[in-house]
């Protein structure tokens, strides 16, 4: 009994520790957005919050493990696409062809989406994990702001893919060409166009399950 008591704090404690670290992250991504966009305009935001937004990013691989290890409830079906699609945002296309992206205005679009709904997500979970509730207020921004973010999120994405296509193709990075010892080939740039409309579909869908989730949480009994 007693060890089961100290395995939920144990797990309480680690939880509330990872989602306020990563809300760190994703807080200084926003600050130095916002501060940059001020400052010397939307051409030099990713500089500014490279860093921070790929360590922010990629720590949320954590949560797939989450998942699996059945940490939290998110299922792994809902967790996975999101993580993933946001990794090859951040090091598939903004990493790997900084060409034409990085200083396209749509990176700003896309920080401030990211990170707007990444400091309400993480602050929510990591005042449930310390507190063991979190205020009205909170739970209605955790489940409300995707109405507007996540299309404006979405289509960044896709509009940023878009903008790497020629860089991709021209510089074949990623690609591997017949012949070769494997006796396959693969062209990152046919794969970019695929990603385009799996994101364009999978939005629909994740839109769909965002709005089911908001409904069962609003549903609950709020805590003030």
């Amino acid at each position: 009994m007693a060890a089961s008591a100290l395995s939920v704090v144990l797990k309480r404690v680690y939880l509330a520790v990872y989602n306020w670290t990563v809300f760190t992250g994703w807080s200084l991504a926003l600050y130095l957005a916002l501060k940059t966009l001020k400052e010397t305009g939307y051409g030099h935001v990713y500089k500014s919050v490279e860093k921070p937004l790929q360590l922010a990013q990629s720590a949320a691989v954590l949560e797939i493990l989450h998942s699996l290890v059945g940490l939290v409830r998110s299922p792994i079906t809902a967790t996975l696409p999101q993580i993933l699609g946001r990794l090859y945002i951040t090091w598939g296309i903004l990493w790997s062809f900084p060409g034409q992206t990085q200083t396209h205005i749509l990176v700003s679009t896309l920080v401030f989406s990211w990170s707007i709904t990444e400091v309400v997500r993480y602050s929510f979970f990591g005042t449930k994990e310390a507190l063991g509730f979190a205020p009205s207020w909170l739970l209605w921004l955790r489940y409300s702001t995707f109405f507007l973010l996540h299309p404006i999120g979405v289509t960044s994405e896709i509009g940023l893919i878009y903008i790497a296509l020629p860089d991709i193709k021209e510089s074949e990075k990623y690609s591997i060409k017949m012949p070769n010892k494997w006796n396959f080939s693969f062209y990152f740039f046919y794969a970019a166009i695929f990603t385009i409309g799996i994101f364009s579909i999978g939005s629909f869908f994740m839109f769909q399950h965002l709005c089911r989730q908001r409904n069962k949480a609003l549903s609950k009994p709020k805590i003030v």
